[in-house]
């Protein structure tokens, strides 16, 4: 990593950073002590449905987040907010209340990025991945990898005829590129068509391929969804590399057994509120939690301490695919 990146990361390691987690308290938009990303009055509304309305968000730096909660809960819409990807409403609604004349806005890394592109918003740090992988099919491992880098001299118009002028730094983006196939298990397949990939493969790519950008947070939207489980035990020691390496790390996923596994802090999204944070044993037997995640079976007595076993989690799991199939069943009528 270099100097540049690591004093935008800070200084303290990934341990002081989780270790100051210890005095947050256990609830919604609670203070951070170094908050990478802030976000305040956010929300998003699609017709009459309120996908996102979040009061007050911090992330702390240097840790790993997860951000959970059932589907439809608007954790994807909210990373595509904050990512430029999406624009948040004009106005905030309180749900049950005025409307509020506060503006949506939120900054990463001490910087507002409201009304900012999804580019400028890579620019600054703070790199995403999509559920689904965006690897470009009909290019090489290794040329998908060299989009990633950012500043490229060669991409500027009158430069890309002088090949002395860019020569060196596509050297050195290429050694980069090779150094993180490397890492991440794809140098063999560097010159094979990205498309020909497995889906696991295609995750690893899409995240090597951020870390082309040198990020300071980078953001993972389902990391796991459609990964062969051999792959599981290599993307989770993948993600906690990141967070040792200095970068924080926010991502969402359904995935109990990782989120318990892995995450330094849990955020929890119900009907596009933040109902719930905290560690992950203590955000599981939250109350607005069980109830955001088994619906109308909230009042099946789950025991004092059964509900943070990995059979509650198991069962959570199940719950949420049962409501897919449901879900799917009434769209075909």
């Amino acid at each position: 990593m270099s100097n540049a990146v690591a004093k935008k990361q800070g200084t303290k390691s990934a341990a002081e950073y989780r270790a100051e987690l210890n005095k947050v308290p256990h609830k919604p938009g609670s203070h951070k002590p170094e908050a990478i990303l802030t976000v305040d009055n956010v929300s998003r509304s699609f017709g009459g449905l309120t996908a996102v309305d979040v009061d007050h968000l911090e992330v702390q730096r240097g840790v790993i987040t997860a951000l959970i909660g059932p589907n439809g809960a608007g954790k994807t819409t909210f990373f595509n907010l904050i990512t430029g990807f999406d624009t948040p409403s004009s106005a905030k609604k309180l749900i049950g209340g005025p409307s509020s004349s506060e503006a949506a806005k939120w900054e990463f890394n001490g910087r507002s990025l409201g009304n900012t592109s999804a580019a400028a918003v890579s620019k600054q740090g703070m790199v995403r991945t999509f559920q689904l992988t965006k690897a470009l099919s009909r290019l090489t491992v290794l040329q998908n990898m060299l989009l990633g880098a950012q500043h490229q001299t060669g991409e500027n118009f009158f430069a890309a005829f002088f090949k002395p002028v860019w020569a060196a730094q596509e050297k050195a983006n290429t050694e980069k590129a090779l150094a993180l196939l490397d890492r991440f298990k794809l140098l063999e397949k560097k010159d094979d068509m990205a498309g020909s990939l497995s889906g696991g493969q295609k995750k690893l790519l899409e995240m090597a391929r951020a870390l082309m950008s040198d990020p300071v947070m980078i953001m993972l939207d389902e990391p796991m969804a459609g990964v062969n489980p051999a792959l599981t035990q290599s993307l989770l020691g993948h993600i906690q590399s990141l967070r040792d390496d200095g970068m924080t790390v926010l991502f969402v996923e359904h995935d109990m057994h990782m989120v318990r596994h892995i995450s330094d802090w849990v955020v929890v999204m119900a009907e596009g509120r933040v109902v719930a944070e905290g560690p992950a044993d203590t955000v599981m037997s939250n109350q607005a939690v069980i109830d955001a995640y088994l619906g109308a079976h909230h009042d099946t007595d789950l025991g004092d301490d059964k509900f943070l076993t990995d059979t509650a989690a198991v069962r959570i799991e199940k719950e949420v695919v049962a409501e897919e199939a449901r879900s799917k069943k009434t769209k075909k009528k």
